[in-house]
């Protein structure tokens, strides 16, 4: 019984070590090769486990004197197999993660690219209010001059009213308002 427990060993230490190397190579595959080493891999996994119920079964039919030796064996190759379980699903996420940044076109840097384009929206909208303003001065230098003494005609009265009703300033305000809004978003 022990000469089947050891060649179930020899096998099950041949084939972690295959499934370790295949481990350590799919990130650095290939999208189609990776796809083929996981599958791979998988069988691999399922076999090993198939080993250590048939090393368990072993082991069980082993004296109960001797069974002691083979059942801290047995212990150590089940945490082997778990380790190698975690590393697979570590490597299978790393794995999920690269096909996803692929399909999504996604390089990491999309929250940096964002801020930028934010960044440089703002930039243009402050230099709209600041062109606005301008225009706005502008107007009120040419339609309403305060020195030529028009400040009492009836069309200078006319068109102050008309500006008030626009309410330009206030715009203005506005416009300020939602570029401060995007500027504390953005943390500027």
């Amino acid at each position: 019984m022990s000469s089947d427990f050891e060649g179930y060993e020899q096998d099950f230490a041949v084939l972690t070590a295959e499934i370790t190397s295949k481990i350590s190579r799919v990130p650095r595959l290939p999208p189609d090769e990776k796809k083929q080493m996981v599958a791979n891999v998988e069988k691999q996994l399922e076999e090993a486990k198939e080993l250590l119920e048939q090393m368990d079964l072993e082991v069980r039919e082993i004296p109960p004197q001797s069974r002691g030796m083979y059942s801290n064996r047995m212990r150590s190759y089940k945490q082997e197999m778990g380790k190698l379980e975690t590393d697979f699903k570590r490597s299978r996420i790393a794995y999920s993660d690269e096909v996803r940044n692929e399909l999504l076109g996604d390089d990491g840097n999309s929250s940096e690219n964002q801020r930028a384009h934010l960044l440089d929206n703002t930039e243009r909208l402050e230099r709209s209010s600041r062109r606005l303003e301008a225009g706005y001065q502008i107007a009120v230098e040419t339609e309403f001059p305060l020195a030529g003494g028009r400040r009492d005609s009836a069309e200078g009265v006319e068109n102050f009213e008309t500006r008030e009703r626009l309410n330009i300033p206030l715009l203005v305000q506005i416009w300020r308002r939602q570029s401060d809004e995007a500027c504390r978003y953005l943390k500027c």
